[in-house]
């Protein structure tokens, strides 16, 4: 049987989380991050179910032949492969979660179940029930004859069996409260450990409390959780605005229709039947036996217990080489651009950038998209500023963006509100691309400023993602980003760029271009080169050129987070193809484009992966770098990323998720690129 030319793109994403799991089982990793990975494991699983999976599920139960977009194969063989990796995946992340609570152990930090409980935090934990768990909980007695109301996604929900002296059986579901932390930290018994106790173990400690007015021989809870379908089935009445139909798409996922169900695989089989078939879970759904906790996502806010030493180091994100927080950004920029690259640089200048704005009497306009934003947002604060001010405001908010379209309907209420012009995307497009735009009246003309970024304007991932953002007063690409404003809002005007790469109409003809342009330095016996960093690299189409290019021995080199389809490495196809992927203590975010054009490099910062809905489906800006000090900057950049070989994985035609191994000195990228910026 030949080697598909490529790779699924669903078991590729598993092969991707397969790296987050390896982050929490690798033991040069801080402890307290380690059980943090766990958790951005679990959280990252739970929404491939909600949408991909679901989408999976979708096709098949439609009955439709899609083998070839699903990479050869059958939707209900994809489900089962699926169902396979993610089983095995799961068995593997509960023998990790042992081993650290083992190692916790060994930190004197104990968590405790329900059986654990010392005689000195009895007072305290009934109390803290009392108080604060028992006013929360949601208790659901569930009845032969009576409907089960549907079960919140992603909830967790101990399923109780009551036995009594009769041998009759009573079964309830007590829901788990989202807003309290899972983890509670218990009373210093000034023993020299730290005592924790998850709320799941502290309702079973309490359990018979809830019961009392029931005589039961037996009573025992295990948790199960289930995860809905997550899209969006948009309303077509025509009287409503986008806004609304969002809104109420939003609200009715928590009618979606089960596509994965997680149980403790030490339930009474008895008990399982019994609320599968009160849900009605079928042989189509993921049914996965697991352990003892789910949600196991909420590991992301386990407790930091005062211990710096289980924790990544300290890194203080560096100011920008000539960029002080006093003073005008905008003369900074008017005389030169600079590059902004988060976390190792901080995100000051982005919102200092908009106060500044916002407070300027020079200026006049701004104009910005939004994509996500963070829950207390300084960029919306200073854009309502800038609207108070009298400045004309103009927001172009995705509210489709996935998982956050009520914060994003939240936030354009509030700024609609303030009177500033609210754009709610293209129709059939999303608006992915970060740009924002400001004119400044200056010795009566009009100047402009500018940014484009790889990431979105939010304080709290800018920490932790990494991301370029250029502040630019270079008129041609600011002009360009004004062209991609009035598209927003004419759709059926299309602009010609001289300069930017947009989407959907120009950046995939612009890319095939300047990779055919490498191929033909290639036959013309010249060095001829490609390196790109992507989150995702998934086009067919795109994949077939770059397997052309290949064998035109064009040397490519890949460095890609997650979904890779492209297979490298295979002889007579993509010989000259090498990836990586990077997992590290930071979320690789940025998409860079590098093409050597003979010894004159090409390089572009982008919003936009390789893949059809970037390419065909979405509004995205590539932004070329013209400073010569900055694309060297980019360059070195990507080039430590390229050399890292401690935390960088090989992508093979198998995706086994092996280490770079090699005899150069150790470079961890992320470590690098902080030092880099420390030296500059």
């Amino acid at each position: 049987m030949s080697l598909p030319q490529f790779y699924n793109r669903e078991l590729s994403w598993l092969k991707f989380n397969a790296r987050v799991l390896q982050e929490a089982n690798d033991p040069d990793v801080p402890l307290i991050e380690r059980l943090r990975f766990l958790g951005i494991f679990s959280n990252n699983l739970d929404e491939f179910f909600k949408v991909r999976y679901a989408t999976i599920q979708r096709i098949h139960r439609a009955g439709k032949n899609a083998t070839k977009s699903l990479g050869g194969i059958s939707a209900a063989q994809l489900l089962e492969k699926i169902n396979e990796s993610v089983i095995q995946e799961q068995t593997h992340s509960f023998q990790i979660l042992a081993e650290l609570e083992e190692e916790l152990r060994k930190e004197n930090i104990i968590i405790v179940d329900e059986t654990e409980v010392l005689k000195d935090h009895e007072d305290f934990i009934r109390s803290y029930f009392n108080e604060k768990v028992s006013p929360a909980l949601g208790v659901i007695m569930i009845e032969e004859s009576t409907a089960l109301p549907p079960l919140q996604d992603g909830m967790g929900y101990l399923a109780v069996r009551m036995c009594f002296k009769d041998e009759s059986v009573k079964h309830a579901l007590i829901e788990i409260p989202k807003h309290l932390s899972r983890f509670v930290v218990l009373p210093d018994l000034n023993d020299g450990k730290q005592y924790i106790i998850l709320i799941d173990d502290m309702i079973r400690h309490r359990m018979h409390y809830l019961f009392t007015i029931f005589d039961y021989k037996s009573i025992e809870a295990h948790m199960i959780k289930v995860t809905l379908d997550a899209e969006l089935d948009m309303d077509l009445d025509l009287k409503k605005s986008l806004l609304e139909k969002i809104r109420d798409s939003v609200y009715d996922r928590k009618d979606g229709d089960p596509v994965r169900f997680v149980y403790d695989r030490e339930i009474n089989q008895e008990t399982i039947d019994f609320i599968m078939a009160k849900l009605k879970i079928d042989g189509d759904d993921s049914i996965i036996p697991s352990g003892r906790y789910h949600n196991r996502r909420d590991y992301l806010k386990f407790p930091s217990l005062g211990r710096q030493d289980l924790l990544y180091k300290v890194q203080p994100a560096l100011p920008i080489d000539d960029i002080k927080i006093k003073g005008s950004l905008l003369q900074r920029i008017a005389v030169k651009d600079f590059l902004q690259y988060t976390p190792y640089h901080t995100f000051a200048c982005t919102t200092k950038f908009l106060r500044e704005a916002a407070l300027d009497p020079l200026v006049e306009e701004i104009k910005i998209t939004i994509y996500r934003l963070a829950e207390v947002s300084q960029v919306a604060g200073s854009l309502i500023n800038a609207a108070k001010n009298g400045k004309s405001v103009t927001v172009s908010i995705e509210l489709k963006a996935r998982f956050d379209e009520q914060a994003n309907i939240n936030y354009a209420e509030l700024m609609q509100e303030e009177g500033i012009k609210m754009i709610f995307g293209v129709p059939g497009l999303k608006v992915h691309c970060k740009a924002c735009v400001i004119t400044r009246r200056e010795n009566d003309t009009l100047k402009r400023y500018g940014f484009i970024s790889t990431g979105n304007f939010n304080e709290s991932t800018a920490r932790i993602y990494t991301d370029y953002t250029l502040f630019t007063a270079n008129r041609k690409i600011l002009k360009e980003v004004e062209r991609v404003f009035e598209f927003f809002e004419v759709n059926y005007k299309q602009h010609k760029y001289k300069h930017l790469l947009v989407s959907p109409n120009f950046l995939r003809p612009a890319i095939e271009r300047l990779v055919r342009r490498e191929i033909a330095f290639a036959k013309a016996g010249k060095k001829a080169k490609i390196r790109l960093k992507l989150n995702s690299f998934s086009d067919y189409k795109m994949i077939a050129l770059f397997y052309e290019a290949s064998q035109a021995g064009v040397e490519i080199e890949l460095i890609i987070r997650g979904i890779c389809c492209l297979i490298p490495g295979v002889p007579g196809m993509s010989d000259n193809i090498k990836a990586i992927s990077i997992v590290d203590r930071y979320l690789e975010h940025p998409r860079v484009y590098y093409f050597h054009n003979d010894g004159q490099p090409d390089v572009y910062i982008s919003s936009a992966d390789f893949m059809q809905r970037n390419l065909d489906n979405r509004v995205e800006i590539a932004c070329p770098i013209y400073d010569e000090e900055i694309k060297k900057e980019v360059l070195d950049t990507l080039d430590i990323c390229w050399k890292d070989n401690v935390k960088a994985r090989v992508i093979d035609k198998e995706q086994t998720n092996e280490y770079v191994k090699n005899d150069q000195p150790r470079i961890r990228s992320q470590f690098a690129t902080y030092d880099y910026y420390l030296e500059k």
